[in-house]
This record gives C-alpha cells, structure tokens and sequence, in this order.
C-alpha cells in the first residue's frame, strides 16, 4: 500500500494580513502572492508558493476573515528548512518571538517553535 500525506491545505489565519505578510516572507525568504477569491466571500489571501503539481507537499495561505480572531488555535503547522536555526535567527527581528530554540526531537531532526505576529504557534523542523 503507498502511503500518500493527507495534508494538502492549511490556513494560517490573521488579523493583519500585511504584518503577518512581512513577518512569513522575511522570516522564511519567500514571496506570499495573492490569492483570487470569489466577490461574496469576505477574506482576504495571500498563498504561499506552490504549483498543482507538487506530491505530498502541502501548500496553504495566510487569510484574514473579518470576525475570526487569529491565535489561540490548536494547531501547529510545521515548515520545512535546511536548518531551522537560520529561520529562527529571523523571527524577533519581524515581530514574532521564539518559544522555543532549536532542540533535537532525536532521530526525527530539529525543530524550532515560534509565535507569529498574529500569536499563532508555528513549528520549523529541519534535519540538520
């Protein structure tokens, strides 16, 4: 049986897209771009990079909703890095704030837990 990741969405959900924004593409160096979204819905989105064609690797959006309050979720999603001590070195200096430094999870890597501009919990994993 192939074994395929059933993960293929998430949203990261803001109060101030534009904040949150600067904080994603400057902590990960990435650009965030706009996502079309029907007229009569109220949000706003903006994706992070990914192509249709991409297997096993989930892609999502930072979105702001009128009336979702933003943080104070349950879950964490986890960003992939080479090492995610650089990504870290990162995070005060566009407003988020580390909760946790780079520790090994053992055979599994490293990862790094950090709240964003927004209070959401956000995970770095890495190998190395």
């Amino acid at each position: 049986m192939e074994i395929h990741n059933p993960v293929v969405w998430f949203e990261i959900y803001t109060d101030n897209l534009q904040r949150a924004k600067i904080f994603y593409e400057n902590v990960f160096q990435i650009q965030l771009s706009v996502l079309p979204t029907p007229e009569d819905m109220p949000l706003q989105m903006l994706a992070f990079p990914s192509n249709m064609e991409s297997k096993n690797r989930t892609s999502g959006a930072l979105v702001y909703m009128e009336g979702f309050k933003a943080g104070g979720n349950s879950t964490i999603v986890y960003f992939y890095s080479k090492d995610c001590a650089i990504e870290e070195a990162r995070i005060e200096a566009f407003g988020g704030s580390v909760f946790r430094s780079k520790m090994s999870i053992g055979d599994y890597g490293f990862i790094v837990l950090a709240l964003d501009t927004e209070g959401n919990m956000i995970g770095i994993h890495s190998m190395e």
